[in-house]
């Protein structure tokens, strides 16, 4: 895979899910099921990134606590969907 395929495949997830939330609104359980795979395929993305040194050791650490506090954000943002629809 080349570095520029991996690059859009990695700006493609990370676009994606937002856009899902918010064509979402109430339908949050089909945000919540969906959001885990959001974060897998993101996290699997810049893991393979880094495997094929296409992303420096520190840039990947940062890139993978980002991911982690982006999956708690979401997390508190579906429950509150939840709690209000």
């Amino acid at each position: 895979m080349k570095e520029s395929d991996q690059l859009s495949a990695i700006s493609y997830s990370g676009v994606s899910e937002p856009k899902a939330v918010a064509g979402e609104g109430c339908g949050a359980t089909s945000i919540s099921a969906g959001r885990h795979g959001f974060c897998e395929k993101l996290e699997y993305h810049l893991l393979l990134a880094h495997d094929l040194h296409c992303l420096e050791t520190a840039k990947y650490q940062g890139l993978d606590e980002q991911v982690t506090e982006v999956k708690r954000m979401l997390a508190s943002f579906i429950q509150k969907l939840k709690a209000e629809c």
